[in-house]
């Protein structure tokens, strides 16, 4: 009771000083009402604010739509649920909540002294294949960017079967003339909460940074090129978020064998559900969410065959690969950073190293020489090399390419920095590791194994961040200087265990061949 007591006064305490030093109030007036966020670990934290209604029953495969108003001062300091999922074992972000589907919540981390100018607005899109993720990670904390200035937005989107769907019954009318793609209705529905409640938390809705790994920056890239989301961030960045048309087979909405309303209905005849008319989708929205998971998740997703598999072609929120985008000219015109890891994920499908040498037609020989020119390497080393060339790293040099061409300010990198106590153990930066770097959360990560070389790195690397949100380019104090990209000289930042170097990309050979490739076959 004593130990209570005094936790109780000191936390009193701090909320007094706080206040009296200039602090901001620990509420604030956001849609449905008022919410009361905590103090912690220096800066202030609102969780779990709901931006829109439950996705649940008839809204189950809906569009967003508008929270309820509550009554009172909402406590917002706890994560809400994320979305509903079965969590791929060993994931190196690891849930802190137990998955449901009334999961469309939003976190906020702003700085706790008050200040005198509008704050930029960093706002964050986890990653997960579109089947797996969630806010709630410890590793994307935002104390680290509302220390520095930032007002750091977090939100969960619909994922799997319930994020990507359609079905016939679901019909054009009823949807407001969107399907499919409720994912990407959740993130739009989001940054318009943004704009209209980030004041509320001392940020400018005129300076935000949209960002995201993975599936969330595949994503990032999906908002870039969709106008429906036009005008709702000022800056984006794209940690390896591909952009080809090679790393996920995007379906046509109906119309096709192959569609996503074809899916839909191998899905509902899977769970025992027949038929496409309206009895039927009723039937759909009443099962438990956990049956519509059917075990999905990133192990499970390339061998079922009922998922939609991610992002669907309807037209509207998504009309191909950013690459097929910009080639036609479109896409927003906003300053982009964009680059990936040095052991990035992609896998060729050839069962033998004559075929996969095969696969690369003319350029068979020049494959062979760069991927290997002493005949040492295995298949899967072959395999995961090319084809983290061909997923990843190349494509976030086609589109630095593309966009530098037509003038957009554009920063390329490569992550390559192996944390201390992983060195001899990886050949190089695997995908999603420059995460914690990013949000300085290496603790989090790598616990009493963090060294000073890895909190060095973090400090760097999370410095360029702040600084493009702030500035839309990455000129980070005291470190190297990283110039905007140009296709003549090639050159990127590297993150490596020494520090940043800016420098010609050494890898412009292998990523020319996998140029050559994606333009043969798509």
């Amino acid at each position: 009771m004593p130990r209570l007591l005094s936790l109780a006064l000191a936390g009193t305490a701090l909320i007094i000083v706080a206040q009296s030093c200039g602090a901001t109030s620990l509420e604030a007036r956001v849609d449905g009402g008022i919410v009361r966020g905590a103090i912690a670990h220096g800066v202030i934290t609102f969780k779990g604010i709901p931006y829109a209604a439950p996705p649940v029953g008839k809204r189950r495969w809906a569009p967003p739509r508008p929270v309820s108003a509550w009554s009172g001062v909402r406590r917002a300091q706890h994560f809400g649920p994320d979305c509903m999922q079965l969590p791929t074992p060993g994931d190196a972000a690891p849930l802190r909540t137990m998955p449901q589907e009334d999961c469309l919540y939003v976190n906020v981390w702003r700085p706790l002294q008050a200040s005198a100018r509008p704050l930029p607005v960093m706002v964050w899109i986890y990653g997960g294949g579109f089947v797996d993720g969630g806010t709630s990670p410890a590793v994307y904390d935002g104390t680290g960017f509302a220390r520095d200035g930032i007002v750091l937005v977090s939100f969960n989107y619909r994922l799997g079967n319930f994020g990507f769907f359609a079905f016939p019954a679901l019909g054009q009318r009823a949807s407001g003339g969107l399907l499919g793609d409720y994912a990407f209705m959740d993130q739009i529905a989001a940054l318009r909460w943004v704009q209209r409640n980030v004041a509320a938390f001392g940020g400018d809705p005129h300076n935000v940074t949209l960002f995201g790994e993975s599936a969330g920056g595949m994503s990032v890239g999906a908002l870039l090129t969709t106008p429906l989301a036009r005008g709702l961030f000022q800056k984006a960045i794209i940690e390896s978020g591909a952009g080809r048309p090679n790393t996920y087979t995007a379906r046509p909405l109906s119309a096709s064998a192959e569609s996503a309303e074809t899916m839909g209905l191998k899905l509902a005849q899977h769970l025992g559900i027949p038929g496409a008319d309206a009895a039927a989708l009723a039937a759909l929205r009443a099962l438990p969410a956990a049956k519509l998971v059917n075990g999905l998740n990133m192990m499970t997703k390339p061998h079922d065959n009922t998922y939609a598999g991610g992002p669907i072609i309807d037209g509207r929120l998504y009309s191909g690969a950013p690459t097929q985008v910009y080639a036609h000219g479109g896409g927003a015109r906003v300053p982009v950073m964009i680059g990936a890891n040095t052991d990035e994920i992609g896998q060729l499908t050839a069962t033998s190293l004559p075929a996969l040498w095969a696969s690369f037609g003319p350029d068979a020989e020049a494959a062979r020489v760069l991927y290997d020119p002493d005949g040492r390497r295995t298949l899967a080393e072959v395999s995961a090399t090319a084809g983290g060339d061909q997923w990843m790293l190349e494509p976030a040099r086609a589109i630095a390419r593309q966009l530098s061409a037509r003038g957009q300010r554009v920063y390329e990198y490569r992550f390559d920095y192996v944390a201390s106590s992983l060195r001899g153990m990886q050949s190089g930066a695997p995908h999603a590791s420059e995460i914690p770097f990013v949000f300085d959360t290496v603790a989090a990560r790598y616990g009493k194994n963090t060294s000073r070389a890895d909190e060095a790195m973090a400090r760097a690397l999370h410095a360029y961040w702040v600084a493009f949100a702030r500035w839309g380019r990455p000129d980070a104090h005291g470190e190297p200087a990283w110039p905007q990209y140009d296709a003549h000289a090639d050159r990127l930042m590297i993150f490596t265990d020494r520090g940043p170097v800016y420098r010609a990309d050494p890898w412009k050979r292998r990523l020319d061949l996998a140029e050559r490739v994606a333009e043969r076959t798509h």
